[in-house]
């Protein structure tokens, strides 16, 4: 086959085949009816408007061993597997990605779901083609604890081969494009699950990078996998009153348009239409129904020039009336994404608000493909603006993983960075910066510099002194006082928004407490072995390697470090230490006379969550928490879900004997709006013996009142005394006990 090619098309040759010699070659391999030939020969039709001959052979051969590889695999609608990488493919072609890029993504699923090695693809295809596929490619051979865990690994490992090739995202996103084309296929839970992570990272990733088209598409598809009912009810809205809108959509058109041709400009207007998941957003943000949503007309307006768009702004003011602060100007402060435009919303004569954007062709390419645009249209300067601040995302998401303490920490940050509502504030220099909206100036400072970050003591906004953790607004003037030998303070992680100062934060506060945590773990755990006649230099070293084994912990520093930052109880690392040396289970040394609320605690400080006001008589659970010691939850405490599978995180625990005190506990009651019915209850609680620590009110509608009661009861028995006299009341129709 290769020589047969090679014969139609010379090796060197730059031309490019005509559509009968791919035609003819699809022809004798026996292809061209049906199934993945018709894909292959889209793919080729595609790529012979901007490859080489030599590049297309390449596409080709990449084909023939993808299908090899993936024979007899099938999806999950029955069609053979290989239609989908070639999907993938086409979806690129579409952009004029290189062929690298192509061939990668043919390839993309080889590694991961073939006996195919990274090496024999280097072998075949090149290194660039291997290293793009190996990025695209999850972590198969590696176990994780959870499934959240696996999915922040494998995030992390794309977005760092990311940062070494932008290609590998590109190619990443394609298949989540081609994947939620298809999601009709899978189990209603898996749709779900895959539609909320393209919402909630995919689709933002692309719209980071600029890619408004790919973005609209995963946000719609996602829309639909996750919300159906709402997805139909607003589709079918839409139909509804697309009709409706259609006469005074074209009459604004028409009228923009002569206006247009009055003044001499050259431009062209076209009506567009907000996407399904934007005005679902939109109504559940502001709160809106879908009528005020949609009642809103929207156009484009094309020009030729920068100085264009603002004479076409000049223009449409003449001939509608602007509404107040609704103006932006994205094209002399560009997006994060490189994205260039002018908004603005004017007044229309039919009584709801017109929107519009005006740009240049360029700009729109830009705004469409994004980062893509590089390759689409060859990078004109436009398109190299959408690259530039690509290039700055990238730097910023290497430094995050490097202060990351863990993949779930480093999506964390990313998820931060991904969501922003930009502010633009300008350094003392006239320079922009744009912001996270939120952002305080610890974000401003670590955003001009870690080392401004971590020694910055104040802030001069708009040239007067600001507390740190001032919120920044649209344009304002932000400069940085710094001092030498300041510090990062831990309390700016409870303000700080970006990802950057929060993961900078955090890597310092956890490199300059390591030794510390290591010392003072030494001195706890000491004094807890004291109570079974041990010390850490004494104890046998099989017993210590056995336990560092049972907590997956690298050796005795670590263990140290962990009760040092209350990661770990000093006293149950003691007692399980107690045990191996002696071989059986040992019993606490009872320290103090004071009686106890949860058997087991001695020395260790016991906390009661908020969250479900745990009292005696609930089941419960310990969770070790780091700062608050053990804290005390009830057994179907929703908080815990996360943690029931990792054991290290919590303990079994239950309630002291003839435990004496009292325990917060919320109520919530519906009761009929009458006079006197707050102080009925009140009385009603008080009467039992229990103290009223807060009350608050909430009125559902003009006859029913909900009230939410914090009292402090005994045990469950106590309780349940309180619940049954409160019933009784004729006013009260419902009582509960409020938990997580």
């Amino acid at each position: 086959m290769k020589k047969l090619w090679s014969s139609l098309i010379p090796k060197n040759s730059r031309s490019r085949p005509g559509n009968r010699a791919t035609l003819f070659l699809l022809e004798l391999a026996g292809q061209k009816k049906e199934g993945p030939a018709s894909d292959v020969l889209v793919l080729l039709r595609l790529l012979q408007g901007y490859l080489a001959a030599d590049q297309i052979e390449d596409v080709y051969r990449a084909y023939e061993f993808a299908a090899a590889a993936h024979a007899g695999q099938q999806r999950l609608s029955g069609e053979a597997y290989i239609h989908h990488p070639l999907a993938v493919a086409t979806i690129l072609a579409e952009m004029h990605l290189d062929h690298q890029s192509i061939v990668a993504a043919i390839l993309h699923d080889v590694i991961e779901d073939t006996p195919t090695a990274k090496q024999q693809l280097a072998d075949e295809f090149g290194e660039e083609v291997a290293e793009l596929v190996d990025g695209v490619s999850k972590l198969t051979q590696v176990q994780f604890e959870s499934k959240a865990e696996a999915q922040a690994e494998n995030f992390r490992k794309m977005m760092l081969a990311m940062v070494r090739d932008i290609r590998v995202i590109l190619i990443k996103l394609a298949d989540r494009l081609h994947n939620m084309r298809t999601l009709g296929a899978l189990r209603p839970g898996k749709r779900r699950r895959i539609a909320r992570e393209t919402l909630e990272i995919y689709a933002p990733i692309a719209n980071r990078l600029g890619m408004n088209t790919m973005r609209v598409e995963l946000q719609n598809h996602g829309f639909a996998a996750m919300y159906p009912r709402r997805y139909q009810i607003l589709s079918r809205a839409m139909r509804g009153a697309r009709g409706n809108r259609k006469e005074i959509v074209q009459k604004i058109e028409s009228t923009i348009a002569e206006r247009i041709r009055q003044e001499g400009v050259e431009g062209e207007v076209m009506g567009r239409e907000k996407h399904l998941y934007s005005i679902y957003q939109k109504m559940q943000q502001k709160r809106l129904p879908f009528r005020e949503v949609f009642d809103v007309y929207a156009f484009r307006i094309i020009v030729d020039t920068a100085d264009a768009c603002y004479r076409m702004l000049g223009i449409v003011h003449s001939l509608y009336k602007p509404v107040p602060g609704r103006f932006k100007d994205y094209i002399a402060i560009p997006k994060a994404n490189g994205y260039q435009s002018l908004h603005t919303v004017l007044f229309s004569p039919y009584g709801v608000p017109i929107e519009i954007q005006i740009r240049t062709a360029d700009m729109h390419k830009v705004a469409e493909a994004g980062v893509a645009s590089h390759w689409l249209y060859k990078s004109g300067s436009d398109s190299s603006i959408a690259q530039h601040h690509a290039r700055e995302w990238l730097r910023e998401l290497l430094e995050l993983q490097q202060n990351a303490g863990n993949s779930m920490e480093f999506l964390e940050h990313v998820k931060v960075d991904l969501f922003p509502d930009e502010v633009y504030v300008f350094s003392p220099k006239g320079e922009i910066l744009v912001l996270p909206r939120g952002a305080t100036a610890v974000d401003y400072a670590y955003a001009v510099h870690t080392d401004v970050g971590n020694s910055c003591v104040a802030a001069r906004i708009d040239y007067r002194l600001r507390p740190l953790n001032t919120r920044l607004l649209n344009g304002q003037t932000v400069e940085i006082i710094t001092a030498p030998g300041a510090l990062p303070n831990p309390a700016w992680l409870d303000y700080v928004v970006t990802g950057k100062a929060r993961s900078t934060i955090r890597a310092y506060l956890k490199g300059l407490h390591h030794d510390e945590a290591v010392s003072l773990g030494k001195r706890l755990l000491e004094k807890s072995l004291m109570h079974y006649s041990l010390t850490c230099n004494g104890l046998p070293a099989d017993c210590l390697t056995q336990l560092l084994k049972e907590l997956a912990l690298a050796g005795l520093n670590d263990l140290l470090a962990e009760i040092g930052l209350g990661k770990r109880m000093a006293p149950i690392v003691a007692r399980s230490l107690a045990e191996k040396v002696a071989g059986t289970e040992v019993v606490a040394p009872v320290s103090s006379p004071v009686s106890l609320a949860i058997k087991g605690t001695e020395g260790m400080v016991v906390s009661y969550a908020k969250c479900c006001h745990p009292i005696p008589g609930d089941a419960i659970l310990g969770f070790i928490s780091a700062g608050r010691g053990i804290v005390i939850h009830t057994d179907n405490c929703n908080n815990l879900n996360e943690f029931r599978g990792d054991p290290d995180k919590w303990i079994n625990v239950q309630w002291e004997d003839g435990i004496e005190g009292d325990f917060p506990v919320e109520l919530r009651m519906d009761v009929a709006n009458q006079r006197g019915v707050l102080a009925t209850v009140a009385a009603a609680i008080s009467a039992l013996d229990a103290n009223i620590e807060n009350v608050d009110m909430e009125e559902r509608d003009g006859r029913h009142s909900a009230l939410l009661f914090t009292i402090a009861v005994r045990d469950r028995h106590h309780l349940a005394t309180i619940m049954r006299r409160i019933r009784r009341i004729d006013s009260v129709m419902r009582i509960v006990r409020k938990q997580s």
